[in-house]
């Protein structure tokens, strides 16, 4: 029997996707799929496919289950790269209060 996919990669997320993502992700997909929105024939493993995934990430319980079972293998590092640290520190814009001017009254000298 086949490996399953992914699910973040059979909803085409991140690994970090909320849920409001996860949920805008499926129903993309199942509106690209449905059978009436297509001119060709519908592919049902697909379409279980993705609705399998949206299953499995849309409980916390059972995402937090999958990642823990299937953690992230990071790609071995290339033997001639050097890795250099980077910080990023947010921008804070300093911004100017808006100018606010009232009405303007002429006092004649």
């Amino acid at each position: 029997m086949p490996q399953p996919r992914d699910p973040y990669q059979v909803l085409g997320i991140a690994r970090a996707a909320t849920p409001a993502e996860i949920a805008t992700a499926y129903r993309a997909l199942v509106r690209a799929l449905h059978p009436d929105a297509q001119h060709q024939p519908a592919d049902p493993a697909r379409l279980a496919e993705v609705l399998a995934a949206y299953t499995l990430l849309r409980d916390p319980r059972r995402r937090a289950t999958y990642d823990r079972q299937h953690p992230v293998t990071a790609p071995p590092p290339d033997p001639g790269s050097t890795s250099i640290p980077i910080r990023v520190h947010p921008a804070h814009p300093r911004r100017q209060p808006d100018l606010r001017v009232g009405p303007v009254r002429h006092h004649p000298e």
